[in-house]
């Protein structure tokens, strides 16, 4: 059995690797895709927690937190295609002139 730090590891790895690209790149496409990774990482940590403490709260947790995830997803993915029809970029330098 794998001991709940190597999980907890590799969640603070996949957290700082999303919130890197979040800071770094100026797509907005990729910038999503950072935060869906910061989300999947606070979810492997209640994960593994709830199964270090023997709960299962974290498990009901996670439940609740990706469907809020994929109602992001839908309302993100279609406000970035639907400017991405209207300018032909999806980088978010571009999208920051918008404001009335």
């Amino acid at each position: 059995m794998v001991d709940p730090g190597w999980y907890m590891g590799l969640a603070a790895v996949l957290f700082t690797i999303g919130s890197l690209g979040l800071l770094v790149r100026r797509n907005a496409l990729v910038m999503f895709m950072c935060i869906e990774l910061m989300l999947n990482a606070v979810n492997l940590t209640l994960i593994s927690a709830g199964r270090a403490l023997g709960d299962i709260n974290g498990q009901v947790a996670v439940f609740f937190i990706l469907v809020v995830a994929a109602a992001e997803v839908v309302v993100g993915l279609a406000i970035i295609v639907s400017i991405f029809r209207l300018r032909s970029t999806a980088s978010v330098d571009e999208l920051s002139e918008l404001r009335g």
